[in-house]
């Protein structure tokens, strides 16, 4: 991944997340994450009960967004990605909740399950350089 990505992902913390719902109907909710680099992955806290840690439980892939917090509509800048939550599979070694409340130690205080999104393509369009640049990176295998 260029190191631009990963800075970009690094630097924000709220994602708009989507996932297929119970219906089989499209579905989008917000989250506040932590992303790991190494791994590419993006973790997430959440309420078992809600209503999109239920659709993900069935369905495994999402695909996302992440803008930055403040906006320049003269040099537009966003992440595109797409993941599959992984139930258990995490590389050697790699224990989410620990990471996650590592990072986010107030989260502690509230109760929920640490999801694990393993990324597999991101682009960001980055009109603060060029206008309509895009960074581009898939996943390999």
């Amino acid at each position: 991944m260029k190191p631009e990505l990963t800075a970009y992902i690094a630097e924000n913390k709220i994602a708009t997340l989507c996932c297929i719902d119970l219906n089989g109907k499209p579905y989008c909710f917000n989250c506040f994450y932590v992303f790991e680099p190494a791994h590419k992955l993006l973790l997430f806290k959440s309420s078992e009960q809600s209503f999109h840690s239920q659709s993900l439980k069935l369905n495994a892939e999402v695909s996302g967004t992440i803008l930055p917090q403040k906006m320049n509509f003269m040099a537009m800048k966003g992440l595109q990605f797409t993941g599959e939550v992984l139930y258990g599979s995490f590389p050697e070694g790699f224990l989410p909740s620990n990471y996650y409340h590592k990072q986010n130690p107030l989260a502690l205080a509230k109760a929920g399950e640490v999801w694990c999104i393993q990324l597999k393509t991101a682009k960001m369009t980055d009109s603060t350089r060029v206008f309509g640049e895009k960074l581009v990176w898939e996943k390999a295998g």
